[in-house]
């Protein structure tokens, strides 16, 4: 079974597509966050911050997704 640590992989190699099929099956408040920044990727800004506020997170307007990505790597390396 596909893990979170493997949607940020395939983020970081530029599948997104891939990536979106893994967090699409998790509610985790994690897995929220990675699908909004999948939906970043995409261009669905809206879609985004849908999933952004799921995750509890705010989206600012100047969002940087390689910092995002290496916060969330951050994040899923506490456990």
């Amino acid at each position: 079974m596909a893990t979170l640590h493997d949607a940020v992989r395939l983020i970081e190699k530029g599948d997104w597509q891939a990536a979106h099929a893994i967090v699409q099956s998790d509610s985790s408040r994690l897995a929220c966050w990675t699908h909004g920044i999948v939906h970043l990727l995409e261009g669905d800004r809206a879609n985004a911050g849908y999933w952004y506020r799921r995750a509890e997170r705010g989206l600012p307007d100047d969002v940087e997704i390689a910092g995002e990505i290496t916060a969330l790597k951050a994040e899923l390396s506490r456990g």
